[in-house]
Order: C-alpha cells, then sequence, then structure tokens
C-alpha cells in the first residue's frame, strides 16, 4: 500500500477513538461515582481528546487526500467518507446524551462539542465524495518529440 493508504487508515482509527473517548467522557459524567469533591472538570478532558484523535484525524485526511487527488482513490475516498460518518452519528449520539449528564459538571464545552464536530464531519465527507469522483489523467502525449526511444 501507499503512503496515502495508511494516512487514511490512521485517519479512520483516530476518527473511531476520538468519538469512544467522548463516549466514556460522557458515560462517566453520567454517574460520576458521587466524588465531587475532587474538582473534576470535562473541558480540559475534552480539549485534550480533541488534540489527540480528531485533529490529526484531520490531518491525516488532508494529506491522504492531497497525496491522491491528481489520480483518485475509491479507497481513500471511501476512508475519509467512513471516518466522517463515524464522527456523525457519534457526536449525534453524544448530543442526546447531554440531557442525562449531572447538571453540576455541564459547561459551555460540554454542550458545543458535539455540535462543533458535527459541523466538521460534513466537509470531512464532501472531501471523501469528492475523491471517489476523481478520474486519473491519462498521460499526455507528446506528438512533436523527435527524439528516438529504444
Amino acid at each position: 500500500m501507499a503512503l496515502e493508504k495508511y494516512m487514511a487508515i490512521a485517519g479512520l482509527v483516530l476518527c473511531i477513538f476520538f468519538v469512544a473517548e467522548i463516549f466514556t467522557l460522557f458515560n462517566f459524567m453520567i454517574e460520576p461515582e458521587d466524588n465531587d469533591s475532587f474538582g473534576f472538570e470535562a473541558a480540559p478532558k475534552i480539549f485534550q481528546f480533541v488534540s489527540l484523535s480528531i485533529a490529526p484525524a484531520t490531518i491525516m485526511f488532508s494529506v491522504s487526500f492531497v497525496l491522491s487527488k491528481r489520480y483518485g482513490s475509491r479507497f481513500n475516498g471511501t476512508l475519509i467518507i467512513i471516518g466522517g460518518i463515524i464522527v456523525l452519528v457519534g457526536m449525534s449520539y453524544s448530543y442526546t446524551m447531554i440531557e442525562d449528564l449531572k447538571p453540576t459538571l455541564v459547561d459551555s464545552t460540554v454542550e458545543m462539542t458535539p455540535l462543533i464536530f458535527i459541523g466538521v464531519s460534513i466537509p470531512i465527507i464532501a472531501v471523501g465524495a469528492r475523491l471517489l469522483k476523481i478520474r486519473p489523467r491519462k498521460p499526455k502525449k507528446d506528438y512533436l518529440d523527435d527524439t528516438d526511444r529504444f
């Protein structure tokens, strides 16, 4: 496999990782084991999850797209679309989980994160679809070339 395929696979795995992290955090925030004394804040954890998973995933998808946009790649386009769909469905579900969270732990970061990444997933899907539509270019023939090629 070429480098762009490995990068698309890595981006897909990082998308799955991000959705799993948000699910885990929100599940913890539903029943926080009644330990309010340790001062839990969700915002630093969410920023950490974003910087460890979805930001690198977006970069991986971008580099994979740039490397394969000249010839098109159904495999890369499909992986990018699947990654966008995973983020879209995962963030839609996590948005429904917000009403079950303990109210003292909910802040603006918790409320905005699913909405932001629902918005981010749509361009990811569009980029993957564009990669599916690209057809390989035929090489240009130089009819005026006089050199003999053996």
